[in-house]
């Protein structure tokens, strides 16, 4: 992982360095005068091109559609897009909110402020919570893990 992101990262740069100077720029009297040592255009191309590349490559990646229709196929491929993750999801924050729809659906119910289509919803939603707490699914998702 190392060699692949940063040491040919880091080669790719100064091999690209290298070329441009020994090979276009040696070869262009004016832009020698310019840059009459190789140190002096390796700087000011670092500390342009590091820059532009990443301005560059920020906005290629919001205007890009693929950078979102990855992340989509990123969620559907997630199996805990559908299910919750273990931990403090599943331990504590998923039964804090059923115990907090119980209390208020009685809440309601005492104070007589509570529709069928309301109830039907709570129940749908305390029967999910319940799923979901159990280690089940809830939604469709393509495969299961």
């Amino acid at each position: 992982m190392g060699y692949a992101t940063y040491l040919t990262y880091l080669i790719g740069i100064v091999s690209t360095l290298i070329t441009v100077y020994y090979l276009a720029i040696k070869s262009a009297p004016p832009i020698l005068e310019i840059f009459p040592h190789f140190a002096s255009f390796a700087i000011l191309a670092t500390l342009i091109g590091v820059p532009l590349s990443v301005a560059i490559g920020w906005i290629h990646l919001k205007r890009s559609q693929l950078y979102s229709s990855e992340q989509d196929v990123g969620v559907e491929a997630n199996p805990y897009s559908y299910r919750l993750t273990p931990g403090v999801w599943k331990e504590a924050f998923a039964p804090f909110y059923l115990e907090m729809l119980i209390q208020i659906e009685r809440l309601l119910e005492a104070q007589d402020l509570l529709g069928d289509d309301d109830r039907k919803r709570i129940q749908s939603l305390r029967e999910k919570m319940q799923v979901l707490i159990d280690g089940g699914y809830v939604g469709t998702p393509r495969r299961l893990m």
